[in-house]
């Protein structure tokens, strides 16, 4: 059964993610997507106008799949704040060992390798790293209206602080293939915060 041009286009970003999520941009050529994909090598030109193009297509899909994963973790009004973001974690750990820690964060491997892709791509990252922080901002609001944490916690640093050391702290779990880092960044943010 053949499919149409949004579900070939869908599953060549599907694909996309998975690639750049194990080896980033610059070393993921379009013949390896084009062909697990099964898509005939003179076709992707007709789904995206560029490898940029592509690039740009998986960035935006990832962030949108990453940011229901936040909303559906940092959204539970029937969890306390500060375990909803523990709780992302444990997910994450999960993640991560489910995929022997060769998929890392795709916004993150991307943002390694930032000065050799097009500007195009710094603002896509920032842009996307600036949303997730303010979704965490939110929750870390949360935490301070429920007294989890102190009546001047300045949320938007902490959840600042958080992306900051979250994406340093996946780097890591990939180098060691466990999730040590993970969890001496959490332990010691939770460790940080004012209360």
């Amino acid at each position: 059964m053949e499919r149409d041009f949004s579900d070939t286009r869908a599953a060549l970003i599907r694909c996309g993610m998975e690639l750049l999520t194990e080896q980033g941009f610059m070393t993921t050529g379009i013949d390896t997507v084009l062909k697990r994909v099964g898509v005939p090598k003179g076709s992707f030109y007709h789904y995206f106008e560029s490898k940029e193009a592509f690039g740009q297509a998986v960035l935006e899909a990832f962030a949108g799949y990453f940011a229901r994963k936040l909303d559906r973790w940092f959204l539970q009004d029937d969890v306390a704040p500060l375990q909803r973001l523990v709780d992302f974690v444990e997910d994450a750990k999960a993640g991560m060992a489910r995929y022997a820690f060769c998929r890392g964060c795709l916004v993150g491997n991307l943002g390694q390798e930032v000065s050799l892709l097009p500007e195009s791509f710094r603002l896509q990252l920032e842009a996307t790293l600036c949303d997730w922080q303010a979704r965490l901002a939110r929750c870390l609001v949360a935490a301070r209206d429920a007294g989890e944490l102190a009546p001047d916690a300045d949320c938007e640093a902490l959840a600042a602080f958080f992306w900051i050391g979250w994406e340093g702290a996946i780097q890591r779990a990939r180098l060691t293939r466990d999730n040590v880092p993970l969890d001496i960044f959490i332990k010691g943010f939770l460790a940080g915060l004012p209360r």
